[in-house]
C-alpha cells in the first residue's frame, strides 16, 4: 500500500504529467511569465466554468478578499460580518483594511453561517457579509441574499473550498459557489480542489463596473500603463500557473467525483455510529468536499489522532481555535456573544484523508482503524 497522505497531489500530477510538462515548456520557451496569454485563457475558461461574466485571476484567495472589499469603497470602521468558523485569510484582510470584523456563529449541521443570527448582526455600519462556503459546500445564499438586499449589504462570498458547487434556489434555478454574491472568490492553492502548483487565486463578478475596478486594483490601481486612477496592490496569477489551472480545470468534475465517492465510502462506513457524526449535506447545494470532516462524540480525539499516526494515517483539524479567541482578533469580541457552537467543533472535530488518487485498500486502512479506536 502507497503512503497515505491528505492530498496525494504527486499521484495526480503523474496522469496528467504529458499535458502539464508540455504547457509548462512552451511558457518557458516564450518567456511571458508575467500577464501571458495562458492568463487571459484560463479566465474565459473559468467564466465559462462558473457562469460569471466576470473573471480576474490574482496571486491568491486572500488577495481576491482584499480587492473585493477594497473595490466596496470599505471606509476604516464599517463592519464587514464574517464567521467565527473560518480559516483566518477570511478575516485577516477585513482588519488590514481597517474594517471591522463583527463575528456570527455558524450552523452545527453544515458548518456554515448561521442565517438565522444575520440580521441581529447588521448596524448602520454594516457594509458587507463574507459567507465562507465551508469544507466544500454553499452557505444558505438566498437566505443569505435577501437579507442583505433588505438592507442594502454588499456580499462578498468566500469560495475557497468550494469551487464547482452549485447551489439550488427555491425556485429550481442553479447558480454556482461565487457566482451569487456581488463577489466571488477563490483560491487555488495546491491542496484545493482546483490547485495550481504554487499560488493563485480569482475574483467573480457579475457587475461590468465592479470587474473594471477590481482588474485596476489587482494592477496597482493602473488603468492603462503609468495611469494610475485609485490606489491599487499588486496582485497577479503568473502566467505558469495559468497554463496549469487551464488543464486541471478541464478534469475538475472528475475530480470532484471521485471525492463524493470518497466521502460516500466514508460515510457507509461511519453511518449510525454513536460517537462519530457523519458531514450534513445542506440541502439546497451540491458538496465538492474539500475536506471530509467527522464530529466525535465521546471520543479522545489527541488519542485518536495519535492512534491514526501510528498506523500511518494522516488527520487535520480545521480549526482548532475559533477567530475569536485567536489573539489578534480577542479585542473584536463582543463577550454577549455565545460562539459555544464554534467552541464545540474546536474540540471535536477532526478531517480524514480525502483526494482525488485514495486507493480502495488506503481508505480500507483508514476506516478500519478509525473504528478500532472509536467502537
Amino acid at each position: 500500500m502507497k503512503p497515505i497522505q491528505m492530498v496525494d497531489l504527486k499521484s495526480q500530477y503523474l496522469k496528467i504529467k504529458t499535458e502539464v510538462d508540455k504547457a509548462v515548456i512552451d511558457v518557458m520557451e516564450t518567456c511571458a511569465f508575467i500577464n501571458g496569454p495562458g492568463v487571459s485563457q484560463f479566465a474565459r475558461e473559468l467564466e465559462a466554468f462558473t457562469g460569471a461574466k466576470y473573471v480576474i485571476p490574482c496571486a491568491n484567495g486572500t488577495d481576491a478578499i482584499q480587492v473585493a472589499l477594497m473595490a466596496l469603497d470599505c471606509q476604516p470602521g464599517d463592519e464587514v460580518i464574517v464567521p467565527v468558523w473560518t480559516y483566518v485569510a477570511t478575516a485577516e484582510v477585513i482588519a488590514l483594511l481597517k474594517l471591522t470584523p463583527v463575528f456570527i456563529e455558524v450552523d452545527k449541521d453544515t458548518f456554515c453561517i448561521d442565517v438565522n443570527l444575520l440580521e441581529s448582526k447588521i448596524t448602520p455600519k454594516t457594509k458587507a457579509i463574507v459567507p465562507v462556503h465551508l469544507y466544500g459546500q454553499c452557505a444558505d445564499m438566498e437566505a443569505i441574499m435577501k437579507i442583505a438586499n433588505k438592507h442594502h449589504i454588499f456580499v462578498v462570498e468566500d469560495t475557497a473550498q468550494a469551487i464547482g458547487a452549485n447551489y439550488t434556489f427555491s425556485d429550481g434555478t442553479t447558480k454556482q459557489a461565487g457566482t451569487i454574491g456581488h463577489i466571488g472568490t477563490t483560491s487555488f492553492f495546491p491542496s484545493k480542489n482546483l490547485g495550481g502548483y504554487g499560488d493563485g487565486g480569482a475574483i467573480y463578478t457579475n457587475d461590468e463596473e465592479l470587474a473594471r475596478k477590481m482588474k485596476m486594483i489587482a494592477h496597482h490601481g493602473e488603468r492603462i500603463k503609468y495611469h494610475h486612477d485609485v490606489v491599487g496592490i499588486n496582485s497577479r496569477l503568473d502566467t505558469m500557473q495559468a497554463v496549469i489551472l487551464s488543464i486541471k480545470l478541464k478534469h475538475l468534475r472528475t475530480y470532484e467525483a471521485a471525492r463524493n465517492a470518497v466521502a460516500d465510502k466514508y460515510d457507509q462506513a461511519f453511518a449510525n455510529h454513536p460517537k462519530i457524526k457523519t458531514p450534513q449535506r445542506a440541502k439546497n447545494s451540491s458538496h465538492v468536499f474539500h475536506q471530509y470532516t467527522l464530529t466525535l462524540c465521546g471520543v479522545d480525539r489527541d488519542a485518536l489522532q495519535k492512534h491514526l499516526a501510528e498506523q500511518g494515517i494522516p488527520s487535520m483539524l480545521y480549526y482548532p481555535v475559533p477567530l475569536h479567541h485567536q489573539l489578534a482578533y480577542k479585542h473584536h469580541h463582543n463577550p454577549a456573544d455565545d460562539f459555544s457552537i464554534s467552541e464545540s467543533l474546536a474540540k471535536t472535530v477532526i478531517s480524514l484523508p480525502i483526494h482525488t488518487e485514495m486507493e480502495a485498500e488506503q481508505q480500507d486502512w483508514i476506516i478500519k482503524h478509525f473504528l478500532a479506536f472509536c467502537n
